[in-house]
Order: C-alpha cells, then structure tokens, then sequence
C-alpha cells in the first residue's frame, strides 16, 4: 500500500526528445497535412460513405480500410462541445484564456479537437459557428491553424441622423406658444374636447377646430415606463417617460418626469412642468425639461 508518512521520497521525471520526435506520416495523414500547409482541411471517405475529420487509415465503425478519396471540408464549422481554460499553461496554442472544442467543419462526419479564441467563456455555446484562423507561415501542421474564431454574426455601428422639419400650420402654433412658455391647446365645437398639441381638426369627429385654449403646464401621470437606455434629454438613467393628461385636456401627452426616483413615479402622481430658463427658450418642446411632482395628493384615475 503506498505510505503516508510525508517523508516518502518523491523524484519527479521528464520524458522528452530534445531534437524531437521524428515519424512518418503515411498517405492519409501525410496528405491531410499538406493539406493544412496550403491553407485547406481535407477528410477522407469511407467505404460507407462518411467522411472522416481528421482522416484516419480505416473505418472506426467497422475497421475496414478507408478509400483513396479525399474531401475538402469546411472551412467553417460548428461547436459540439467544449471546455474553457482559464489560465494556460506552457505549451497551449494561446496566451490567453480560450476553449478546447469538438469542432464539426461543414461537410464532415466526424469533429475534431482544436483551441476557440472566443475572448469570453460567456461567447462559448454548442452550436457556435467558428472558422479556421491560419498561421501567416505554414510547415504541414496541426498549428497551422492557430486556432479557430467565432463567426462574424453583429457588429455595432455608430449612428446619426440630422434633418430639418418645417411644422405645419397647428405644429407651428403650438411651438410658438411654447418659445413664450404656454402650452396652447384647442377645442372642438362639436364634441367640446380639448386636444393639446394644438391641432386643426377633431380626431374624434373630423370637423375644423378654430378654438384656441391655454392649457396649464399641471397634470397627471395616466402610464408610464421605466427606461435604462440612455437618451440625451434624460436626467439620468434609469429615468421615466410618461403620458400626462395635462388639466383641462382630454388626450395625454407624451414627456419626461424628472426630479424623482424612477421606481417612486406611480400612476396619479400630480406633476408641472419643469421649464428653461426664459433667455434659453427656443421653438422647441426642449424648453420644458421634463415634469416633476408638485407635491399634492395623488389622483384616482
């Protein structure tokens, strides 16, 4: 029985030839490396008709011999299984954290094993397209291919988009009445609603609108929703946006609400409008910088 007594020598060993191990390859490995120095995978087919990837000299299945037909593979091909090394060590194919991964190429029946780059265990998963990264120098080697990457499937592209809207006739009066610090609303004479923005006819009842109505800047927040995207008119983020049914006013209108925690906005919160500074005003609805709780009790909707 081995002892357990801690002053048991130990002598550590070391297999290795230092000019290196030198065999011949044969037809079927000899020609799927000479394939890898030129920059393709090959497999060899079977009397049944799979194909083998890395070749072998017979069948695994029935242990016959395999045909003299090779086939180019891949060179993409997909994640069966994998394991992901942390720290490697001397010898690994990388620097770096990667995955050793059965890789099936397109085309074969079997998989082989070879490192993914993948950056991040998080991007690893069966199923996981990759492709072949091959060294710039090639000798007939397994490492000439380096190791394999995954496939190009996003990309994040910056955009920006800057364009002129001439308001038309109702657009442009509300805008006005906001430069000055009003909300200008209208009513319909038909059915007596009161829409804001200001608008030419009833969405209701189609007829002309040419009533005016100043509206007050005080209303109620009807919904709401929390967002965690940044925007730059935002306070901050998480912030909320929400309808608020200015008083008077029969249709909500889209806004901010700031000046509160977004997970403290609720349904019925009183709020006013939160504007500019006059020198700063503009014709535009950044003049209100969002609407903030005035305090007051809540409303039941």
């Amino acid at each position: 029985m081995p002892s357990s007594d801690p002053t048991t020598l130990r002598a550590r060993h070391t297999l290795e030839f230092p000019g290196g191990y030198t065999r011949t390859t044969g037809p079927v490995i000899g020609r799927f490396l000479t394939e890898l120095r030129d920059g393709r995978v090959v497999g060899v087919r079977t009397a049944a008709g799979r194909t083998l990837v890395p070749p072998l000299e017979y069948d695994p299945d029935t242990g016959d011999a395999v045909t003299e037909e090779f086939v180019e593979v891949g060179p993409a091909g997909t994640v069966e299984s994998w394991a992901w090394v942390n720290t490697p060590r001397k010898g690994h194919p990388l620097d770096r954290p990667f995955a050793w991964a059965l890789i099936r190429l397109d085309g074969a029946d079997t998989a082989l094993v070879h490192a993914v780059d993948a950056g991040d265990v998080k991007a690893m998963r069966p199923g996981l397209r990759v492709r072949p990264r091959w060294r710039a120098e090639r000798t007939g080697h397994i490492t000439d291919i380096e190791s394999f990457v995954p496939e190009v499937t996003r990309i994040v592209s910056e955009v920006r988009v800057e364009y002129s809207l001439r308001p038309g006739l109702a657009l442009a009066r509300f805008l006005q009445g906001v430069a000055e610090g009003v909300l200008i609303g209208c009513r319909c004479g038909g059915c007596h609603k009161v829409y804001v923005p200001y608008r030419l006819s009833c969405p209701e009842c189609g007829v002309p609108i040419t009533e005016e109505v100043v509206v007050p800047d005080t209303g109620t927040v009807t919904t709401f929703a929390i967002n965690n995207l940044p925007d730059p008119r935002a306070p901050e983020v998480p912030f909320v946006s929400a309808y608020i049914q200015l008083d008077g006013t029969d249709i909500p209108m889209i806004a901010l609400v700031g000046g509160i925690a977004a997970h403290e906005v609720r349904q019925g919160m009183r709020v006013r409008a939160v504007w500019v500074p006059e020198e700063e005003r503009t014709t535009s609805m950044s003049n209100i910088k969002w609407f903030a709780p005035t305090g007051e009790p809540d409303v039941e909707l």
